[in-house]
């Protein structure tokens, strides 16, 4: 009986010490837009002059997760202020409410660049998966400022100095992703459900109807020469094609990026764990991205 008493003590204790150690919103659950899921969290990195900010955008597919409500301390000694979102999910709206409510996040964080004490040319995003796929998005697509709209917070810029994506998906066009990866990776929920298809045969047999949107959600799809640098994570090497499994986190994803990028001649630095050298790690990319220019 003891013993136990003493573990039950020990696990609490232990729990305990886990949630103290964890930070707490400087500002929790800020609206930045009408919808009600459309909100963030911000933690202020103390500093007489403005710094960086990291915008955390979280996976899911974009049909579920939820934005983080505590950091670790770590997270608050690097030297820049630190964002996570919530965005409205395929269950709520349909692509591309999801891409724009990141976008839309961007603009309303800078209305806050002087009173929150950041830079505003300074902010780049990180997410995993879905998260990653909006973060890429973000980099490559042009700036949706609206400077005549009478909405204060779209007459803001919307682009990012960077993107740190992990596992994320480059595009949403089955029929390149069959043929570059294989038939695994379009099974996955968020190539066909996001953009309303019912099924993936019905995103195949009519392609017609959910192209322009698929392709428009695709981060690839809006590459460009003036585009910012970006760090592209995948935990392991895979083979192609992938036929079993869901393969939505393949490294083919990032090499077709890869490939783009290096066309128009843009910075793009992909890392596959186990495979690949790591020339440098993700903290060392923010580390240029944010003080080394």
């Amino acid at each position: 009986m003891k013993k136990l008493f003493l573990t039950l003590i020990s696990i609490l204790f232990s729990i305990h010490n886990s949630t103290a150690q964890k930070i707490q919103p400087t500002y929790k659950n800020i609206s930045y837009g009408p919808h009600q899921d459309m909100t963030l969290n911000f933690w202020k990195f103390e500093s007489e002059s403005p710094v960086p900010l990291l915008v955390h955008i979280h996976g899911g597919g974009w049909i579920g997760g939820k934005k983080n409500e505590t950091i670790s301390p770590n997270e608050l000694k690097k030297g820049y202020s630190f964002a996570s979102i919530d965005y409205r999910l395929a269950g709520t709206e349909l692509l591309p409410a999801a891409v724009h409510d990141a976008a839309r996040a961007i603009q309303f964080l800078r209305t806050k660049a002087k009173e929150w004490n950041f830079n505003p040319a300074r902010i780049a995003v990180i997410g995993g998966s879905a998260g990653a796929a909006s973060s890429l998005w973000l980099a490559y697509h042009d700036d949706m400022a609206n400077p005549k709209s009478d909405d204060p917070v779209l007459r803001q810029s919307s682009r990012v100095c960077g993107a740190v994506a992990m596992g994320g998906q480059t595009t949403l066009d089955p029929f390149l992703l069959e043929k570059k990866i294989g038939p695994a990776c379009i099974r996955h929920q968020m190539i066909w459900k996001t953009v309303g298809a019912k099924s993936l045969q019905d995103l195949m047999e009519n392609w017609g109807k959910y192209k322009a949107l698929s392709l428009e959600c695709s981060p690839i799809t809006h590459v460009s020469k003036d585009d910012p640098p970006v760090f592209l994570n995948y935990g392991k090497p895979a083979p192609i094609p992938v036929i079993k499994g869901d393969g939505i986190h393949h490294a083919g994803f990032g090499r077709l990026l890869k490939k783009k990028c290096e066309a128009v001649g843009i910075s793009c630095h992909l890392q596959v764990k186990e495979h690949e050298s790591l020339s440098f790690t993700r903290e060392q990319f923010l580390q240029r991205l944010f003080f080394d220019r």
